[in-house]
């Protein structure tokens, strides 16, 4: 299932503030101003800093 737009307008990266963008496979958010990837786990994003995964440049 794919985040609601609506919600997707309302989240931000809790470390830099920047919009999210869903990943390609749709398994998590991109954050592509800090480089760091919060999971989606059952459909619900989880927007803690200690769970995101750092992520380089060439995926998105």
């Amino acid at each position: 299932m794919a985040i609601h737009p609506r919600l997707l307008e309302m989240l931000a990266c809790p470390l830099c503030k920047a919009d999210v963008v869903p990943t390609a496979d749709g398994s998590g958010l991109l954050c592509r101003s800090c480089g760091r990837q919060y999971p989606i786990v059952e459909d619900v994003p989880v927007m803690l800093v200690e769970d995101a995964s750092p992520v380089s440049e060439d995926r998105s």
